[in-house]
């Protein structure tokens, strides 16, 4: 694919607000689409509150043959620094793909995604930072370990946490997880970007950072959530968006969904965030990438 085409590859553009919480329905999760041209994005199925399943079902069934899809997890889990996921341990996993296969052979049995089969594993506990004070002997110390892309996100301004933290309400470890399970049974429904490059045709789901969408839109990396009308339409001009039709107060999640939709829309044209400096070819196989971060 040559390097002006990708704007135009791709007319519907869905972001995903995803959660790890336990339980069946979340309000964290929220999803919202943006079409080519100019209109609002608009939230699917607002006021409903999704379960991972429907959004699994959705994505499957539901999602347009030309559709971007940002998911706001990581996809996969720190490699590059130590040349494995779980160095030592000799189950190991190769590829993010066998990383998420793995995740969901360990996990197959818990409903909703859930993960604590994975997290209590008797080989793997010990690289996860748990609740209850429980750091694991291999979860590096301090903030943990952290992804190539993570580090280019730290350069944005941006506050990213190691996806083998598990503790804190800003911890992003068991949505991520939980997401690498989905990813696993979407199987070839869709590509995933970068893992499986970025073919000419079907649909493509990237991993996003709803705080690189939102100050894209103007707002600062402390000052990412919105929650009203007037926030949302705000940020929903500075990328070039007409007004939502929204009033009054709104969730954050709703609100990160409609903007990220919407900076999808204006960021899927730039190639250089398709190549980023430091996405090698064994960076986009293990640890994936996070679209925008540069």
């Amino acid at each position: 694919m040559t390097a002006g085409s990708h704007g135009n590859r791709f007319g519907h553009f869905i972001a995903i607000d995803w959660s790890g919480a336990a339980g069946e329905r979340h309000k964290g999760i929220a999803l919202a689409m943006a079409t080519r041209g100019n209109a609002a994005p608009r939230s699917i199925r607002p006021g409903h509150r999704w379960s991972r399943n429907e959004v699994l079902d959705y994505l499957r069934n539901e999602l347009p043959d030309d559709a971007l899809v940002g998911m706001d997890l990581g996809i996969s889990l720190p490699f590059a620094d130590h040349g494995a996921f779980f160095p030592g341990w000799r189950d190991t996993p190769a590829s993010a793909r066998e990383l998420w296969a793995l995740i969901d052979g360990i996990c197959g049995d818990e409903p909703h995604f859930g993960v604590s089969a994975l997290v209590d594993h008797p080989d793997l506990c010990a690289f996860f930072r748990r609740h209850g004070g429980r750091e694991g002997a291999l979860f590096g110390g301090g903030q943990g370990r952290f992804r190539a892309t993570e580090a280019a996100q730290r350069r944005m301004g941006c506050k990213p946490y190691s996806n083998f933290n598990l503790v804190g309400a800003a911890q992003v470890g068991k949505s991520s997880l939980s997401g690498m399970r989905l990813l696993h049974r979407l199987a070839n429904r869709a590509s995933v970007w970068p893992v499986d490059g970025l073919p000419d045709e079907g649909p493509v789901i990237c991993e996003i950072y709803t705080t690189i969408a939102a100050m894209a839109a103007g707002r600062t990396a402390s000052r990412s959530k919105m929650r009203s009308a007037l926030e949302l339409d705000e940020a929903l001009a500075a990328l070039g968006s007409p007004p939502s039709g929204l009033a009054g107060p709104l969730d954050d999640h709703t609100c990160d969904a409609l903007v990220t939709a919407a900076w999808l829309r204006t960021a899927a044209h730039d190639p250089r965030l398709w190549h980023p400096r430091e996405l090698s070819d064994e960076i986009a196989r293990t640890e994936g990438w996070t679209f925008g971060a540069v």
